[in-house]
């Protein structure tokens, strides 16, 4: 009975560790893993700008991307994902010069405690983050010397749950494209990429779906609490079933941060001719092009599936330099 029980033991522990620890021994021989392609602060042109959540009274900064030419130019308000913000992000870089270049005007905010602008995101429900888009969208209407034609919201990730909410908050907004942002409430997606990090890790399934559960309990619980008690409980879905505005919803089939397939599913479910939803084949959660079919950050055909909504969206009648019709 004991050389069973040892041997029991022994199996489970090396069913349990030594899949991680060959993991992270290939994480070291080649630690970068894929290398991917976007596009750096310094390829961009921008204008550094202020302007304020007068709802909540925060002082916020951001760049503003502008093209060439004398407009009338449709615009884009961007919703930052989660954590704090970097200026030289080059998934955001990429798609805000992608629309730059093609007669997009592009407001690209510091998250709230991020650069330039004041707050804390730590404390700040998804309902606060929202007035500062709200506040991005006013910025915009009152400027004098680009002749914009309509205004927008692009959430990116986390930033894709707030867009709904935006889009039935703003009377100015034209559409809403959310990028692989769940529809799913706040505990469950955590679930969901706890699991991936875990396998990631090198944690074999099963093993990976038992112990997502304790460590999700920590961070909502222990470690990220604050947070967690802010945005937690937040559904998108609702929002999303009484939002009018023209929606375009984005996922990549291979995502391991958002449960892109059931995300999709429950968007489709409602049935709304105002909600376009595309999960595309061989991406993850930046949209990145699949392996072997190049290594740009942000998958080209993605890239431009939102400036032609943006277009058609903005005006039917748009007859500039672009091509877009």
């Amino acid at each position: 009975m004991r050389k069973f029980l040892k041997l029991v033991l022994y199996t489970g522990l090396i069913l349990f560790f030594v899949p991680v620890v060959f993991t992270q021994a290939i994480n070291v021989v080649k630690p970068n893993g894929r290398q991917f392609d976007w596009v750096s602060l310094g390829e961009t042109s921008y204008e550094d700008i202020r302007f304020k959540n007068n709802q909540q009274d925060i002082d916020l900064g951001g760049m503003l991307f502008v093209p060439e030419g004398d407009g009338p130019f449709p615009a884009a308000v961007i919703i930052h994902g989660s954590g704090p913000s970097r200026r030289d992000s080059g998934w955001y870089l990429t798609i805000t010069k992608y629309l730059q270049d093609n007669g997009v005007v592009v407001l690209l905010p510091d998250k709230r405690g991020s650069e330039q602008s004041r707050g804390d995101w730590r404390s700040s429900s998804f309902e606060d983050l929202a007035t500062d888009t709200l506040a991005g969208i006013d910025f915009l209407r009152e400027q004098e010397d680009i002749e914009i034609l309509h205004i927008g919201i692009i959430g990116m990730s986390q930033g894709g749950r707030i867009a709904p909410l935006v889009a039935r908050q703003s009377s100015e907004a034209a559409y809403v494209v959310n990028i692989v942002g769940g529809s799913l409430p706040g505990y469950e997606s955590l679930y969901y990429e706890e699991v991936h990090n875990l396998r990631q890790m090198g944690f074999l399934p099963g093993i990976s779906d038992l112990m997502a559960y304790p460590t999700s309990f920590i961070l909502i619980n222990v470690t990220d609490r604050q947070y967690w008690n802010s945005v937690g409980n937040f559904n998108p879905l609702p929002h999303w079933n009484e939002a009018t505005l023209p929606a375009l919803n984005l996922y990549g089939e291979a995502d391991t941060n958002v449960p892109s397939l059931e995300s999709a599913r429950v968007l489709q479910e409602l049935n709304k001719p105002n909600i376009e939803v595309i999960v595309y084949a061989g991406s993850g959660h930046a949209l990145e092009d699949p392996k072997g079919q190049g290594n740009s950050i942000f998958r080209t055909d993605a890239l431009q599936k939102i400036l032609d909504f943006i277009f058609k969206n903005t005006s039917h009648t748009y007859g500039g330099p672009y091509g877009i019709n």
